[in-house]
């Protein structure tokens, strides 16, 4: 397996490119596509899921929906030729959303199931 440089780009201690395994390497693209924001890369616009921007937004069964619907279509959208999308589970409790995704990496086979957390108003 080649190792890949990680996202977000990083030197390790000899100050060379960090290298990462493959599997940590496609978490960091699923986690950058979950995090960035529509219109904040300049040369890619529309990359992201919005995820971010809903942080202060109240939190219910409906933003949770709202939040599934986005994060499959930004992984399908710009993972899909890396990763398989298999299941995106969205919880809203209290002040936590809880997005868990569960994808096939394309080229292993290998089936990963990743939780990511954000705090939101109540």
């Amino acid at each position: 397996m080649t190792a890949r440089a990680t996202i977000p780009y990083r030197f390790d201690g000899s100050g060379r490119t960090r290298d990462v395994d493959e599997d940590t390497w496609v978490r960091g693209l699923v986690e950058q596509v979950l995090f960035t924001a529509p219109g904040e890369r300049v040369m890619r616009p529309t990359l992201g899921s919005g995820l971010a921007e809903l942080v202060f937004a109240p939190n219910s069964p409906e933003l949770a929906g709202t939040v599934q619907f986005l994060v499959q279509g930004a992984l399908q959208q710009w993972l899909s030729d890396i990763v398989t999308t298999n299941n995106v589970e969205v919880t809203a409790v209290e002040a936590t959303l809880t997005v868990r995704v569960t994808y096939t990496i394309l080229r292993t086979g290998l089936v990963e199931t990743e939780t990511f957390e954000r705090g939101l108003n109540a």
